[in-house]
């Protein structure tokens, strides 16, 4: 019994051509993977939006008593000249 020989071009029973297949499909699912997370509609960006959105909330709650409280005067100073 002979073992079989195998090309010089094979590595553990894969050919050159399927390495190469399989190298190029990490390097785009990795590609993939990072313009999921960094780019321009990644998480990051998601969560950069949401601490915005946080944040614009409570200034629009600051805005409102403050209008309140101005209503407020305004209108007092409605009365005193009638």
């Amino acid at each position: 019994m002979s073992l079989p020989v195998s090309s010089r071009y094979e590595w553990l029973g894969f050919s050159l051509k399927s390495i190469l297949l399989i190298l190029v499909g990490i390097v785009l699912l990795g590609l993939y993977i990072g313009v999921l997370l960094f780019g321009e509609n990644s998480l990051v960006v998601l969560n950069r939006l949401k601490g915005d959105k946080a944040r614009l909330t409570q200034e629009r709650t600051e805005i409102k008593a403050s209008n309140q409280k101005l209503q407020k005067e305004y209108f007092e100073l409605l009365q005193l000249t009638e």
